[in-house]
């Protein structure tokens, strides 16, 4: 589960899916794409030894276009560029151990699917009504989400708000919100059963029945976090508290199914399969929900600072060939 603040804005999905309205009432069958043209791309640049084609290229581009209605010629440069930093991203996030699972990334296009009103299905439709590949698309998403990850691993015990800055941010709003509105503030904590990959069938449907065993025992965070630590290849480890607005709307859903004390039921992730336990559920006022924003917001803007300072590091050191 990626807490990142922001990662989907990064996506600019308000815009995209402004875009695919229109293209999403056009739709027509279509069948697969041809693979000519990949075929017959040409290297257009070279990334520390991995080339990008011209397939790429002009795959991008037409995303791009797509997106943000750009003109071609700025959509092209702007590809470029696109795929260049994604080369880095993803040679890094291989280099610190990162690996984005598919389903993760079938999720984020699910995600902007719904967002379109559209199933995944219809949504990969609807672009290659336009000429683009859904896999440009997925590359995209694979290459921020991995990037996210990157970022949170490196910068997470080096991002640090100052209580002042939170109060100074504060004082800055132009009027104190006194409506008394309220947040549901989670204490959660995460237990993953770990699944080598290569695993077979059998030994995950072994690892998910010990999960219901553990479920079913489950009932304080106190007692249930110390059997979990006992069992074999278990890890245990603190979310810590979040805002109902810092999760999505999906996972505060499952939480708000279960009582405190109880954990959600298992779920595939990367490492092998996890679930969540709810260890504290608090309504706070308003002033507790702004502060907590703010802070998020100030944590968010510093670590797009420190992103873009680590990926500008990164092209330093890299040869990059332009051809």
């Amino acid at each position: 589960m990626c807490l990142w603040d922001g990662e989907l804005n990064k996506m600019k999905l308000t815009r995209f899916c402004a875009s695919l309205v229109v293209v999403a009432s056009m739709l027509a069958p279509v069948g697969p794409m041809l693979t000519s043209a990949e075929a017959a791309s040409k290297i257009v640049a070279v990334v520390n030894g991995r080339p990008i084609t011209s397939y790429e290229l002009q795959q991008r581009s037409k995303l791009i276009s797509l997106t943000t209605r750009a003109p071609s010629s700025v959509a092209k440069r702007k590809a470029k560029d696109e795929l260049i930093d994604e080369a880095l991203k993803l040679e890094e996030a291989k280099r610190v151990g990162v690996s984005i699972s598919d389903s993760k990334v079938d999720d984020a296009f699910a995600t902007i699917a719904q967002r379109v009103k559209l199933s995944p299905s219809q949504f990969k439709q609807a672009l290659s009504q336009s000429g683009v590949n859904p896999r440009t698309l997925k590359n995209r998403l694979r290459a921020e989400i991995s990037w996210s990850e990157v970022v949170m691993q490196r910068f997470r015990a080096t991002v640090r708000i100052n209580e002042s800055d939170v109060i100074a941010a504060l004082q800055g709003k132009e009027s104190k919100d006194d409506s008394g509105d309220t947040s549901v503030e989670y204490d959660l904590q995460r237990i993953i059963f770990v699944v080598p990959k290569n695993s077979s069938k059998s030994f995950k449907n072994k690892r998910v029945a010990e999960m219901k065993k553990l479920r079913a025992r489950f009932t304080s965070c106190e007692e249930g976090t110390r059997i979990a630590s006992g069992l074999n290849e278990v890890v245990v480890r603190p979310i810590g508290k979040r805002l109902e607005t810092d999760l999505p709307a999906a996972f505060v859903q499952k939480l708000n199914k279960i009582s405190i004390g109880r954990v959600t039921a298992p779920t595939p992730v990367d490492s092998g399969f996890e679930m969540i336990a709810l260890c504290g559920k608090e309504t706070i006022d308003s002033d507790a929900t702004a502060r907590s924003t703010i802070e998020g917001e100030l944590r968010n803007k510093k670590g797009q600072q420190l992103s873009r300072r680590y990926l500008r590091d990164l092209r330093s050191n890299a040869v990059i060939e332009q051809r």
